[in-house]
């Protein structure tokens, strides 16, 4: 088990003075900023980038001392001494039921007021509120009173931005203590309206507040959970490798950071027994069990994701999205958790569209602005990889790098809630190898259905289970779809797929192409020769040289089985967005590992999928 991130801020920010506060910043520099620009916000480790770290504590420190002094570039310096004619800087300490202390910072309007209030728990990394000061100076130059902690439990403990106190994974202890700030910003900011923003962990805290206290008239939740137990346990697979990055991203041990009841959750999930307690500890903190109280409150509501969110898959939001009665918005982007929205809340873009939008939910909201949200569908799709891009080229010898750069964004589609993304399904067989399997050596076919009669039954499909392939759903948390976001998705050498480890169907060459739009589904018949199989689907766009990429993937484990008996499985994939050119062939892959899961295959033992009479496998795939 994980027990610390890896970063040392004692070697980045450098010593502090009697409150916690840096005293011998380094500074930022211009270059530093611009490297944040073409690296992102992670780390190559899944952590958060060390320069994003030290942007933000210099911010702070900038804000503190009433100006940059040389520690930031200039057009920063001029930013913060703007906001601070604008707004006056807090660093209250605000205290719990319990008596812990929560790390906050606070602006306050210099005008006359009320003014309307943005509350902006900080997301789940070691560094607390300060990795978002750039967003609460953006929030404070359009009028917000800005009130940012760090939930009980998270940070390194040398660090002010540090709250006291055990992390409860947006439990009960989380939703008092949102709670507990608005009571201190009622009686120190007297705030006209209230709303709550958070990025990630501090999204899910926002939603959950939000269903608990009425006080609340607004919610942004940028890469969000809909359903926490869901989130990290579906179709019988624990999503291990994203739990074991968030444990090394507290800033302390787990016995430090945790309480036992916490502990042992934890412990369970990862060593997969005690699944039901974990489901229900994760059904409490999950704003879908809260619905009806944010129907019931009527509290405006905006979410967003991403297609192949790694930490908080898109499905498990749709169906918290769909339960909402209220003003609702839904955006979904290419990529993976925060890439879309986290270089605006961590540092100036000239145009973050993602963070544009949900400044904008705000200010209608909040402060009631004309702006056009009322008139906005309830969902917007980004539609993967319809991006126009460039080669970059190596500044001295002009060779191509290997990256390319976005020069005209992805297209997008609106429309008026999610039940209009699908309009139709088209149904693909899937046959076995021989006469029905094509010419790709072992691989079965997908076939539009009625195209293959006869064929898409009556077959079996083995491979030797417990070995991974090259289909993976990503190289590495957060990093792969960063890299997709910017305009280089992952590419796939469909030649590499062991196939004695995978079983694999494609189609022809389609003659048209398809709009997948929706969550596709699966069915097939599974038997192993042990008493528990994985089945990891994924769905793949190939190009007429076999590269690919990735279209939607999912798993699904099979525990309790009768060897050698088969079973029928049906399960849905994640949702997705992508245009499949005419030329081009759809593939499927089920192999049996991903390193993103924890899977219940039993290594050299054999997996056969099939198609029995009367149950043909198929593959429907949304379409819109």
């Amino acid at each position: 088990m994980p027990q610390e991130n890896s970063f040392s801020p004692e070697n980045s920010f450098g010593s502090f003075d009697g409150s916690g506060f840096a005293t011998d910043s380094q500074g930022i520099t211009s270059a530093e900023i611009a490297q944040l620009a073409d690296e992102g916000v992670w780390a190559a480790d899944g952590s958060v980038h060390p320069v994003a770290a030290r942007l933000g504590q210099a911010l702070a420190n900038a804000v503190r001392n009433g100006g940059g002094d040389g520690l930031l570039p200039g057009d920063l310096d001029e930013t913060v001494r703007q906001v601070l004619a604008l707004a006056e800087p807090g660093f209250p300490r605000i205290v719990t039921s319990e008596g812990y202390r929560l790390s906050t910072f606070s602006l306050k309007q210099r005008g006359a007021g009320p003014h309307p209030l943005v509350v902006v728990p900080a997301g789940w990394h070691p560094f607390g509120w300060p990795l978002f000061m750039w967003a609460y100076l953006s929030l404070a130059r359009r009028g917000y009173h800005v009130l940012a902690y760090t939930p009980r439990g998270l940070g390194f403990p040398f660090l002010p931005s540090t709250s006291e106190g055990f992390v409860d994974v947006g439990g009960p202890n989380d939703w008092a203590d949102g709670s507990t700030v608005i009571d201190h910003a009622v009686d120190h900011l007297a705030p006209s309206t209230i709303g709550f923003l958070g990025e990630s962990y501090g999204s899910g805290i926002s939603q959950l507040v939000a269903a608990h206290d009425e006080r609340v008239d607004a919610v942004v939740a940028l890469s969000t959970w809909g359903n926490l137990a869901t989130s990290l346990y579906d179709h019988g697979t624990r999503h291990v490798q994203a739990v074991q990055a968030l444990l090394g991203l507290t800033g302390g041990t787990v016995e430090d950071k945790f309480d036992p009841d916490n502990r042992r959750i934890l412990t369970d999930f990862l060593a997969d027994r005690n699944m039901d307690d974990v489901v229900d500890w994760g059904n409490r903190r999950a704003p879908e069990s809260y619905v009806e109280n944010t129907n019931r409150f009527g509290t405006p509501t905006f979410v967003s994701n991403t297609w192949h969110e790694s930490l908080f898959p898109v499905n498990q939001l749709l169906t918290t999205f769909n339960l909402l009665q209220v003003p609702k918005r839904l955006n979904i982007w290419i990529g993976d958790h925060a890439a879309p929205e986290g270089p605006g809340l961590i540092r100036p873009v000239a145009d973050n569209t993602p963070l544009r939008e949900a400044y904008d939910w705000l200010d209608h909201h909040l402060k009631g602005e004309r702006n056009g949200v009322d008139s906005w569908d309830r969902v917007s799709n980004q539609v993967m990889f319809t991006y126009v891009t460039v080669p970059v080229l190596d500044p001295v010898t002009g060779e191509p790098t290997g990256k390319n750069t976005i020069v005209e964004q992805a297209r997008r589609e609106s429309v008026a809630d999610w039940s209009d993304v699908t309009t139709g399904t088209e149904r693909f067989g899937l046959t076995g190898t021989g006469a029905g399997g094509g010419g790709q050596g072992a691989d079965g076919r997908l076939v539009p259905g009625g195209e293959a009669p006869g064929q898409e039954t009556g077959w079996e499909l083995g491979f030797v289970a417990g070995v991974d392939t090259e289909a993976t759903a990503m190289d590495a948390l957060m990093k792969t779809g960063q890299a997709e976001y910017a305009g280089n998705p992952k590419i796939y050498d469909t030649r590499k797929i062991d196939r004695a480890h995978a079983a694999v169907w494609t189609t022809e060459p389609l003659a048209a192409p398809r709009r997948v739009r929706g969550v596709p589904r699966l069915r097939l018949t599974a038997r192993s020769t042990a008493t528990s199989a994985s089945l990891f689907a994924h769905l793949l766009d190939v190009a007429e040289d076999d590269t690919a990429r990735i279209i939607t993937h999912e798993p699904v484990n099979l525990h309790g089985l009768t060897p050698d008996q088969e079973t029928a499985v049906e399960w849905e994939l994640q949702a997705a967005a992508y245009d499949v050119p005419a030329g081009h062939r759809l593939m499927l892959v089920i192999d049996s590992k991903d390193p993103l899961y924890g899977d219940a295959s039993v290594a050299w033992t054999q997996t056969v999928v099939g198609s029995p009479e009367g149950d043909p496998a198929h593959l429907d795939l949304p379409l819109g």
